[in-house]
């Protein structure tokens, strides 16, 4: 063992008063408990994403990472039986009423021996013609399935294409089962991980299909969506939520995951609003790192009082020059992804300065 390296944490009786707590020492935060008359000190950071395990929870003996629920013993620094994981554990010492940490004694941190998951890989185009795939935000029934002027238009602007040499792929969100966002965000901003922190902790949350066909496969991104009540679809905002994890990495990283691609929106409803959930939509997109091409979306509504929905319908299917402008804006956005792949991979990095890219981002403000 290297020449011990002491320090003083504080009194017994009140290190004591506390399970668990996180106490710094020469810059370093320990993970310190106390359980069953003894205490217990651990490396204070998780090696899953950093996450504080001074401020998480004990359970059964060991320390449960708050941010991701990754769990270490709290005296031996050991992942539960069956993982390969540790952080460094320290020895202790009581003398005259006091607490002391050995700095020198730490053990080695072991890391998961697992594989990355998949999403993780580097965003990189691969070459082949255009790709285009279509989310359809619709909520339905597939056991007694129903007309969708959204998704039906959608099929018209994949259609269109394919006719246009592009490889489409159709996603129904609906079809999906995929979990809300838990608000990892709202623990730590590095709590936000990418690949989605859902996404790695459960196989069989199927949003991975969205995210696979967002980051790695698709050129263009057509969303359709109804209205309702003035807005995007229910469906839309639980799956836009779970985007965070791609935006968030420009916050947190300046890591740009979205790359010279284009996104184009198909807005169908009785109720009129058709701009501002375009608009909406647009922006969000834009702060993914999608661009559009010029007029990126098509709209219908029949006006706030057209309530006899049987009639929009039916005015949607009997529409040929909307369909011909939902083939045109699928043009329209081919033609821009071409100009985009032609002009390279585009920046992985963005322009430190000014709103979620600035280079002040987890620092603490100054006075005044």
């Amino acid at each position: 063992m290297a020449n011990p390296d002491w320090h003083r944490l504080g009194p017994v009786e009140t290190l004591k008063q506390r399970s668990l707590q996180t106490v710094t020492v020469a810059g370093r935060p320990i993970a310190l408990s106390y359980e069953e008359g003894r205490f217990g000190a651990i490396l204070g950071r998780c090696l899953h994403a950093g996450g504080p395990l001074g401020d998480g929870t004990l359970r059964n003996g060991y320390v449960v990472c708050p941010w991701h629920g990754w769990t270490y013993q709290r005296e031996t620094g050991e992942g539960e039986p069956g993982s390969t994981d540790a952080v460094p554990r320290y020895l202790l010492k009581q003398e005259g009423g006091e607490l002391f940490i050995d700095l020198a004694s730490g053990t080695h941190p072991r890391a998961a021996s697992h594989e990355p998951h998949p999403l993780a890989r580097r965003p990189e185009r691969a070459p082949g013609a255009l790709r285009v795939v279509g989310i359809s935000t619709t909520v339905m029934d597939r056991q007694a399935p129903r007309y969708s002027t959204s998704e039906d238009l959608l099929g018209v602007a994949l259609e269109a294409a394919a006719g246009d040499g592009a490889e489409t792929k159709l996603i129904r969100l609906d079809s999906l089962r995929f979990r809300a966002c838990e608000g990892y965000y709202s623990k730590s901003a590095n709590a936000c991980t990418w690949p989605c922190s859902i996404t790695q902790m459960d196989d069989k949350d199927e949003l991975t299909a969205v995210y696979e066909a967002l980051v790695h496969w698709a050129d263009v991104v057509l969303i359709a969506t109804p209205i309702r009540w003035g807005n995007a679809s229910s469906l839309y905002f639980k799956m836009i939520e779970r985007m965070n994890c791609i935006q968030n990495q420009i916050t947190t990283h300046n890591r740009v995951l979205i790359r010279n691609k284009v996104a184009g929106f198909i807005v169908t409803g009785g109720q009129d609003n058709v701009q501002a959930v375009a608009g909406e939509m647009m922006m969000f997109f834009g702060e993914l790192g999608f661009t559009f091409a010029q007029f990126p979306f098509v709209g219908h509504s029949r006006g706030w009082s057209a309530e006899d929905m049987e009639n929009n319908v039916a005015a949607v299917k009997a529409d040929q020059e909307l369909r011909e402008g939902t083939r045109a804006l699928a043009r329209r956005c081919l033609e821009r992804a071409r100009d985009l792949v032609a002009a390279g991979e585009g920046a992985a990095r963005t322009e430190r300065g000014g709103r979620k890219a600035n280079a002040g981002f987890g620092k603490s403000p100054g006075p005044g």
